[in-house]
């Protein structure tokens, strides 16, 4: 048989069983707000905060963006045109998911996605615009996997960040114009 020593315990004071009691349920009461924000945290409701925000224009399809730069002014492209940018795209999280090395040729009408291109036609040359493309302008309940590693780039639902630098742009019949010239001149072009 063993013998247990008991150590008496001195008597808490109610004042502080009741403290200890309040800071217990408001720990609890602020990890069900913590958990109701963070992982449910949608589109929807990330875009309805940022469009409060300072600066920030939302246009009637839902795409929402910011001037972070003036462009020089003029006029703006369009369908009948190719873009010329540099862009950065993330999440909202902040994960960075793709950006160009150097200036990008994106055609118009049909070429990137419909929030991108949407962000574009709003930019005259030298502007650089943050656009938050929601997910039906953007990849929608798709998940895009990256094709090196198979992992999941941009998850379905996700509302896209870019910011994007425009460039330059250019008439498409323009640019083909060039190019048929660019063509005449190495064909025409006798072996001597």
């Amino acid at each position: 048989m063993s013998t247990v020593t008991a150590v008496p315990l001195l008597p808490v004071k109610k004042a502080y069983v009741r403290w200890i009691w309040l800071g217990a349920v408001l720990a609890l009461i602020a990890a069900a707000l913590l958990a109701f924000q963070a992982p449910g945290d949608t589109a929807a409701s990330f875009l309805a905060r940022n469009k409060r925000a300072a600066g920030v224009v939302e246009t009637p399809s839902g795409l929402q963006y910011q001037v972070l730069q003036k462009g020089k002014g003029g006029p703006t492209p369009t369908d009948a045109d190719i873009t010329l940018v540099e862009y950065e795209g993330r999440l909202t999280s902040g994960k960075q998911f793709d950006k160009s090395q150097q200036p990008v040729p994106f055609p118009l009408g049909g070429g990137a996605i419909p929030g991108f291109e949407e962000g574009l036609k709003l930019m005259g040359k030298g502007a650089k615009y943050r656009l938050w493309i929601p997910p039906q302008l953007g990849y929608g309940d798709k998940p895009v996997t990256n094709p090196q590693t198979g992992e999941v780039a941009i998850p379905a639902h996700s509302v896209l960040v870019f910011d994007v630098t425009m460039v330059d742009f250019q008439s498409k019949a323009f640019i083909q114009q060039m190019q048929m010239m660019q063509q005449m001149q190495q064909g025409g072009r006798a072996p001597r």
